[in-house]
């Protein structure tokens, strides 16, 4: 009888203990190199006129990989790059849900956008003189590259372990808005203008026995520090390097944020990238040390992708005249729609725009395709609170995506830039107003609450 109530007691400690291993959060984190193994040609400058020669550091993949108590699941995915194009992204996400099960709302993949960083296949097509073997090197780095993110994520969540999660927001100011202020005259300005999100948005994982696994952290600010022909992460993959160097065997993933309109300044050396990426890493350091949010082991995930309008395309007697009046890659992008144009091709009216929501425990994460402009993170911000996770760069990197204010004003953000990356033409008005209606509708979803009614 004594014995088999010992046997009773330890078989109910051993189910109490697994109900209770169970409960909370599990986490698993992995990454790889993509750094390219030959000369590619580097995406970001148009102004560059040969291939990468070698590298100041390895560039990353990484994967975090999410389970909540109920076995819901999602996983984020931190790239030095400087987006995903449509195709690759799409190829990636019906990778994951054939092998993984995981639908779109759960995959998070996100490029820190680097423009030190290779070109991928189906992206930025007229920008550079490619000619067929450089297009050969880029198309076999792509497929090389979408196999290895694919398999980070399997790896990821091979390695799911109970984990405790806590997020917090720091700050740090060396983004400034490119808009609203000239460069080559900032040492003589006394104030900077706005607008701006100087938020360092920290995502904390904690392992079992208390140690540090991973911290995820961004910045809403162009890594366009660096203009040389050597891949590197910028001052991202600085900041990363900085906080794994200060915990070792942490994982540091970096995701960007609303830097549409941002750009660090002065610029340039690479004494200043690092300079960057320790003054990031130090605002990291300092949310680690201070107390945290804890974050309950409850996730929901929402997504779409909505129908931006674009304008018409230019007319052919438009189009002429921009191939006889420019030259680079704005005269490869007119001659290009020129021979569409005559070949009777039919150009897009609209994109399928992709937007996401999360809800770890209480903290919600928004993420938007495209170089978002700062202003959608601020309207997110007055609508879901400060605390708010934002996102740009995410899923599908087509364009800039204006606000409306900075469509009705033109220049590069509003008007030129959509030839960047191949579109026939801008986006119509309307965009911000449609953008953060299904943003309203996916945060009902995820159970993220408004703090208050927008006027």
């Amino acid at each position: 009888m004594r014995k088999t109530a010992i046997l009773t007691s330890l078989l109910v400690c051993c189910l109490l203990s697994l109900s209770a291993g169970a409960q909370g959060w599990k986490a698993g984190v992995a990454r790889v190199v993509i750094t390219p193994t030959q000369p590619v040609w580097l995406a970001g400058y148009a102004v560059r006129t040969r291939p990468s020669e070698g590298k100041l550091h390895d560039l990353w993949a990484k994967a975090l990989a999410l389970e909540d108590e109920k076995g819901n699941r999602a996983v984020l995915v931190t790239t030095d790059l400087l987006g995903f194009p449509k195709p690759l992204s799409d190829r990636i996400r019906q990778r994951l849900q054939q092998t993984l099960g995981l639908s779109r709302a759960q995959i998070l993949l996100n490029s820190s956008h680097t423009h030190s960083g290779p070109v991928l296949g189906r992206a930025l097509p007229d920008i550079y003189p490619i000619g067929p073997p450089e297009q050969a090197a880029i198309d076999a780095y792509t497929q090389v590259l979408e196999k290895q993110i694919s398999q980070l994520v399997g790896d990821a969540f091979h390695k799911l372990q109970p984990v405790s999660l806590f997020s917090q927001n720091g700050v740090t100011r060396f983004q400034v808005n490119r808009r609203s202020n000239q460069e080559a005259s900032l040492r003589q300005q006394t104030e900077l203008k706005g607008p701006n999100d100087y938020a360092v948005p920290v995502l904390k994982v904690v392992d079992g026995k208390g140690g540090l696994l991973a911290v995820a952290f961004g910045y809403a600010c162009h890594p366009t520090v660096l203009d040389l022909h050597q891949f590197s992460g910028d001052y991202a993959g600085f900041a990363q390097l900085e906080i794994e160097k200060q915990h070792p065997g942490t994982t540091a993933l970096f995701f960007q944020g609303a830097a549409g309109d941002q750009n660090p300044l002065p610029r340039r050396t690479i004494p200043l990238a690092r300079q960057y990426g320790r003054e990031l890493a130090a605002a990291v350091e300092r949310v680690l040390e201070e107390d945290m949010r804890p974050l309950p082991a409850r996730l929901a995930t929402a997504y779409s992708e909505i129908d931006l309008k674009l304008a018409p395309a230019p007319s052919e007697s438009a189009l002429n005249a921009m191939v006889a009046q420019n030259d680079g890659y704005l005269k490869r992008w007119a001659s290009r729609m020129l021979a569409e144009t005559r070949a009777g091709q039919a150009f897009i009216r609209s994109y399928p725009y992709p937007v996401q929501v999360w809800m770890l425990g209480n903290q919600p994460v928004f993420s938007f395709g495209g170089e978002l402009v700062t202003e959608y993170a601020l309207a997110v911000k007055k609508r879901f609170g400060l605390d708010a996770f934002v996102l740009g760069y995410s899923n599908d990197v087509m364009g800039y995506i204006p606000s409306e204010t900075i469509l009705q004003e033109g220049g590069y953000e509003g008007n030129t830039s959509q030839m960047v990356y191949g579109l026939p033409s801008q986006w119509t008005p309307g965009l911000q107003q449609q953008i953060l209606a299904e943003v309203e509708k996916l945060a009902a979803q995820a159970g993220v609450p408004k703090i208050q009614e927008v006027k």
